[in-house]
């Protein structure tokens, strides 16, 4: 192992680039290469050999900070998708352990502490995605689904740090971004959230010891966190072990992917209607079309390059395909379909539909009237008033289909329509009924 251990002290990440050269050998990187998952990874020739020769067991964490998952985890999601379906097993990490740390990653100050009542709400309620998505079971090949709190919670602190705070030097771990961004901007960086990455490494290791997990997957930002992982099964137990993540999800324009109108884009219908979920990737820039396809759904890739290839007018059909797909697999074809008939009712023949989202709102205060702006922040169309005033005064508020660019002006029970309620929408993007109750 002294050749494994030399590697160790500096890893050698593998970047896109390095990773598009490579022809891989196994169906499932073959997949996430050809469909644009791949951005680094520790040994990509290893992992592929490993990939051919048996199944591998791969896992992603997921903390428990609300109450559902939001369309920034849907990438590693849909990289444990492809893994299991090329014939090889997933685990979803709960992070009912990690989340009472908090991962200081991105982050310019610590998170809020929940209650041990709110992680498990919280996790009771994020978990009804991934059957979505996975097959859970006892077959080889069936994913299943732990919590880290049922090992990180047993650890005693002396114990922990004399087994495992030896492998990790404050050197190294100054150099990772989550830490050096604190330093750097002078903001403080508590000393339980050091510790996240020891334990973040520590669920790499236990989950090794107990399920033979030899691969961790997630977003680039976690690379610093999987390389503390790969490193500490391989000089602790001398066992085989990898990293590998995805690019940073950003549109062509250069904005991160994962927030709406409204907020983050949520993965939970009660959250996010399926209606507001195929808006989201009906209203993809055109430039992105084709690379979502290939990250969010599962057509063809020749399909894709047929439909990416489309201009004009014509690239909306393609949108329309990508969120057909794409609401498909977290809600189901019927809500898709929906979703569209009640996008080209609303949108195109100017109908009302039950399928788009609805505001109750009290009567009386209909009666007394609320003012525009104030119903569009309720209605989730903008996230303040002032940003609704200047969405009004654009042009991108409407009240049953008319541009009002005043955002004081006053909703009320003159404004129900014939149908019994009241259309508000945001642009071309949104639209809400407001009915009095």
């Amino acid at each position: 192992m002294v050749h494994a251990r030399s590697c160790l002290r500096k890893p050698c990440p593998m970047t896109e680039p390095t990773a598009q050269a490579f022809a891989p050998k196994s169906e499932f990187l073959q997949v996430l290469q050809s469909r644009g998952f791949i951005h680094q990874c520790t040994d990509l020739e290893a992992l592929d050999k490993a990939a051919c020769e048996g199944v591998v067991t791969a896992y992603v964490g997921y903390d428990c900070t609300a109450d559902s998952l939001h369309i920034g985890h849907l990438i590693s999601i849909m990289m444990l998708r492809w893994l299991q379906k090329t014939g090889h097993r997933p685990i979803t990490l709960m992070g009912g352990g990690t989340t009472k740390v908090g991962d200081p990653t991105d982050k310019d100050k610590q998170r809020p502490l929940l209650t041990d009542a709110q992680i498990a709400a919280n996790m009771a309620s994020i978990k009804t995605a991934f059957g979505k998505f996975l097959t859970f079971g006892d077959r080889a090949h069936d994913a299943i689904m732990v919590n880290n709190a049922d090992w990180l919670e047993k650890l005693g602190y002396v114990d922990f740090l004399r087994d495992y705070g030896v492998h990790f030097t404050i050197n190294r771990m100054l150099t990772f971004d989550s830490v050096k961004l604190r330093l750097e901007r002078e903001q403080p960086l508590t000393f339980l959230e050091f510790n996240y990455m020891l334990m973040q490494a520590t669920d790499y290791l236990e989950l090794n010891r107990r399920y033979g997990c030899s691969l961790q997957m997630g977003g680039s930002d976690q690379w610093g966190n999987i390389i503390n992982g790969v490193e500490l099964v391989r000089r602790v137990d001398a066992k085989p072990a990898y990293g590998l993540t995805t690019p940073l999800l950003m549109t062509a324009s250069g904005q991160k992917m994962g927030k709406s109108l409204g907020g983050a884009v949520w993965l939970n219908a009660d959250r996010l209607s399926p209606y507001d979920y195929w808006q989201v990737w009906r209203n993809t820039e055109d430039a992105d079309v084709g690379r979502f396809m290939r990250l969010f759904t599962e057509l063809p890739l020749d399909e894709i390059a047929r439909l990416e290839a489309l201009s004009g007018a014509d690239i909306n059909e393609a949108k329309k395909i990508l969120a057909d797909e794409a609401t498909s697999l977290l809600h189901g074809r019927e809500s898709a379909i929906a979703a569209r008939e009640a996008s080209s009712q609303a949108f195109e023949k100017g109908q009302v539909s039950d399928d788009l989202p609805t505001l109750e709102v009290a009567r009386d205060a209909l009666e007394a009237g609320i003012a525009l702006a104030a119903l569009a922040v309720d209605a989730g169309l903008a996230g303040s008033r002032s940003d609704a005033r200047r969405l009004a005064q654009g042009g991108g508020l409407r009240v049953n289909d008319a541009a009002e660019a005043d955002g004081q002006r006053l909703v009320s029970l003159a404004d129900v329509s014939a149908d019994g309620v009241i259309k508000l929408a945001a642009g071309k993007k949104k639209i809400v009924l407001i009915r009095p109750v």
